[in-house]
């Protein structure tokens, strides 16, 4: 689903400060100021907003303009998410954490909620911009604090990818059936990661041959048992014949604990379950329960925490 927002509806002098609140609601609490350019033209900006299950997909094309998250905005906001700034048209600049991203065509950078950040746009721009939820991400990267407003190219490699699969899903994304729309928000989620993963502070030690393949012993013992809801660390151990410490050792560097990587893959089978049609006649809480958990409260809420809605608005997203 769609929904196209913009400054053409109120009056020339109404619209920064609707902007304002349009971005505010799109996004997280910021400020916006204008930026001048000696001209005479007025403030103009438009968001065009998709919805994918736990990603938000928008396309940005405004006046010049500099948007500020201070520490006070984050102190009064709960909300913790990732965003992704992919630059479609003019040139932007993400500062967090110290850096400073230039972003040209093409070029894409990640910022957090939960800390300060600017976007400075000198010119016209048009942006396509991402959000998901943190702790999504954080399943999937170590330390992202240190990836954070640093230029990944959108000329070659997972960058290239991402531009390209963005623009193509800008096409198709209203046609998009549910089940459809979280794999391919997983597709997009994954090739982000790999994007990122190639900046210089994201590289860890490689793990040896016997790590890996301890690892993924584990991991398919995990995915196999997850329905029990007795599946902890040390029922893992001794079900695969090995210590505890064994198991925290192969997940060293890993970016979730085996106890979170456990609770994470329970959530991904919720999720997929809601959206399965054979499952519709199912209750929220059986599926739960069907995937280990043991409190339908509890899990509403870390699924709100993983995925930025209830199991219930998941399974209810509208289709076009």
């Amino acid at each position: 689903m769609s929904q196209l927002l913009s400054t053409d509806v109120v009056s020339r002098g109404q619209r920064l400060a609707y902007w304002t609140d349009l971005i505010c609601n799109v996004y997280v609490q910021l400020e916006c100021d204008s930026v001048d350019t000696g001209g005479a033209r007025p403030f103009e900006g438009s968001i065009r907003q998709h919805t994918l299950p736990s990603l938000g997909i928008s396309v940005v094309t405004s006046s010049p303009q500099t948007v500020t998250r201070t520490p006070g905005h984050v102190a009064k906001s709960s909300e913790d998410c990732f965003l992704v700034s992919i630059q479609a048209r003019g040139r932007g600049v993400v500062r967090q954490d110290g850096r400073d991203a230039v972003l040209d065509a093409g070029d894409f950078a990640l910022y957090d909620s939960t800390r300060p950040y600017q976007l400075v746009f000198e010119q016209a721009f048009e942006q396509i911009v991402l959000k998901l939820p943190g702790e999504r991400l954080r399943s999937e990267l170590r330390d992202t604090e240190r990836l954070t407003a640093t230029t990944v190219s959108g000329r070659q490699g997972a960058g290239h990818l991402l531009l390209s699969m963005i623009r193509t899903l800008r096409e198709d994304i209203d046609a998009l059936q549910p089940a459809s729309a979280l794999a391919v928000s997983h597709g997009v989620q994954s090739i982000l990661v790999a994007g990122l993963q190639t900046l210089p502070a994201a590289r860890t030690p490689v793990v040896s041959n016997l790590t890996a393949y301890h690892l993924a012993r584990v991991k398919r013992c995990i995915d196999a048992e997850l329905g029990d809801p007795a599946l902890s660390v040390g029922t893992l151990a001794g079900r695969l014949g090995v210590s505890v410490s064994h198991i925290h050792r192969v997940f060293r560097s890993e970016p979730l604990t085996p106890s979170q990587y456990i609770w994470d893959r329970r959530l991904e089978a919720c999720s997929r379950d809601l959206l399965e049609p054979a499952f519709a006649g199912r209750s929220v809480a059986e599926i739960a329960y069907a995937r280990g958990f043991s409190d339908a409260a509890h899990f509403s809420r870390a699924f709100r925490d993983r995925f930025g809605c209830t199991p219930r608005e998941w399974r209810q997203r509208p289709v076009d």
